[in-house]
């Protein structure tokens, strides 16, 4: 039995009808997926034969191809439900087996929804009966969320799901042939590159910075330029992946910009003799994310395969590699006189002072500092601390979950007049307004450039590896030279913690004192 062109099996064995969605000509082509929410094949194919019949009657709708896709998608979807519904109606499936059979489809689907949320919802888990059975009190089962919801979870959808696969195997001498004679090409099980990839994205967009999904949409325009959007993914084979990484090696570097690349097509750029190649580094970064969005793509039944996996270059050997390394005492103490005496007339700005010295008291990330606001910065059982949150703005944003943090203000800061600075701007919202919010660079921008392009090389201490960043690379450093244990350094500079210890039993965290206490260890001579 041959599948229906517009049947697609999820990975899980779900079958999904795909239909191409109206369209005037010359615009780019969308496909609406609609779970059919059974796993036998034969029943699947009638309902898709079914679908697509009355799919025919949209086919060539004008008004409806005038629509958006954010129009157009919830009305055909609609649509296709209906006739699904009216259509299972008149087949008088919902017979008490078939209903049971269809409960425990829909569970598995809700199973698998609730696993990507993290949510510790209870559905059909009968979690009173585990944890009698088990022994677990309601104060242990409590702390370890949602861990352990997810993984009795997973324990019931792997249940569920063995159940439909042996009333599936026993229901096979009935169906004419046994599954696993079902005649299906990778094509069939795979959606247009150019649809996955715009769904892909729309999923980053809800998780992830904007900044970098605009950098990981650029990466994956280079698949869009090679392969075109029309081609299947099923279709793009381990020797086409090979031939992609080749045209890394030879893409030459910012071909967009340039004047002697700008508007060629992909393969007419790499042809053009004298320009400078892409990084190996690049290159990685390029093979990272293809392999992040086939392994994305297999795992949403967008894709039979996952590919590029394990074609990295991997990291090379290099005689004059440049790592960034923390300020010297001495610098330190060059750096603060100048902040606090202007010696040399080169701090201008009140923010530039302020924003500096935040960062070597505090390490502080750039954009975490140049995007604070005048609310950001609280007390709390008398002791005063930074917020660094995203939220008052949505223009803020954080590099990680882990940035979300409460740092002390440190001792010297107060002594320096912090307190006073931002009392004076305390009539605005911004506690550094002159910095303006930028597309790549964020709000940090002005202050980064200041400091790496003037600030260091006017006191004569810019060299390779010494720039803005190298504030956390201080603060990290000299806390941990002064016994301060590694997970409340994590606190203070916003890096993740690890192990089951801190992940579930210390999501609380630190208690604002200790990381006072801590941060103050910090001296500059």
């Amino acid at each position: 039995m041959k599948l229906s062109a517009y049947l697609s099996p999820s990975r899980h064995g779900i079958y999904y009808f795909r239909w191409p969605l109206p369209t005037n000509p010359g615009r780019k082509r969308h496909t609406l997926k609609l779970s059919l929410k059974t796993r036998c094949p034969h029943k699947a194919g009638d309902l898709a034969r079914h679908l697509a019949s009355c799919g025919k009657v949209i086919e060539g709708h004008t008004e409806l191809a005038k629509l958006n896709r954010a129009e157009l998608r919830p009305k055909v979807k609609a649509y296709f439900e209906g006739q699904l519904e009216h259509y299972l109606g008149r087949l008088n499936l919902n017979d008490p087996m078939q209903e049971t059979l269809d409960a425990l489809e829909a569970e598995v689907l809700r199973h698998e929804e609730l696993l990507k949320e993290r949510s510790t919802d209870d559905f059909r888990l009968y979690v009173e009966k585990f944890k009698v059975n088990a022994g677990i009190s309601d104060h242990d089962w409590g702390e370890s969320q949602p861990l352990a919801t997810s993984e009795l979870r997973r324990g019931r959808l792997n249940l569920v799901r063995e159940i439909l696969e042996a009333v599936e195997r026993i229901n096979e001498p009935f169906l004419g042939q046994p599954t696993e004679s079902v005649s299906q090409s990778p094509q069939d099980a795979s959606s247009p590159l150019g649809v996955a990839v715009e769904e892909f994205t729309a999923d980053q967009a809800r998780r992830l910075p904007d900044k970098t999904v605009k950098q990981n949409r650029a990466y994956l325009g280079i698949l869009l330029e090679y392969f075109g959007p029309e081609r299947l993914l099923g279709s793009i084979t381990k020797q086409d992946a090979s031939k992609v990484k080749q045209v890394l090696h030879d893409l030459p570097s910012n071909r967009k910009v340039k004047t002697a690349l700008k508007g060629l097509p992909l393969m007419e750029a790499i042809k053009v003799p004298g320009q400078a190649k892409i990084s190996d580094k690049t290159i990685d970064s390029h093979i990272q994310m293809f392999a992040a969005f086939f392994q994305w793509a297999e795992t949403h039944g967008h894709a039979p395969h996952r590919l590029f996996e394990g074609m990295k270059l991997g990291k090379r050997a290099k005689k004059n590699e440049i790592k960034r390394k923390p300020f010297t005492p001495e610098q330190v103490q060059r750096i603060l006189t100048e902040l606090t005496e202007n010696t040399s007339g080169l701090v201008r700005s009140e923010s530039h002072k302020w924003g500096m010295l935040l960062a070597l008291f505090t390490g502080a990330r750039l954009n975490e500092i140049c995007q604070l606001h005048i609310a950001d910065v609280r007390q709390e059982d008398g002791i005063w601390f930074l917020d660094i949150t995203d939220e008052g703005d949505d223009d803020k944003k954080l590099k990680t979950e882990a940035g979300r943090r409460k740092v002390p203000v440190h001792s010297e800061l107060i002594r320096l007049g912090f307190l006073e600075f931002v009392q004076s701007r305390s009539m605005g919202k911004r506690m550094f307004p002159d910095y303006n919010l930028n597309i790549n660079g964020g709000y940090g921008r002005s202050l980064g450039r200041w400091c790496n392009e003037r600030f260091l090389p006017e006191l004569g201490i810019k060299e390779p590896g010494v720039v803005f960043h190298c504030f956390r690379h201080t603060i990290v450093t000299r806390l941990s030279q002064a016994d301060v244990p590694e997970p409340i350094v994590q606190c203070i500079v916003g890096h993740a913690r690890s192990g089951v210890t801190r992940e579930v039993y210390m999501r609380e965290g630190y208690k604002l004192g200790q990381l006072k206490t801590a941060i103050d260890t910090f001296r500059v001579t």
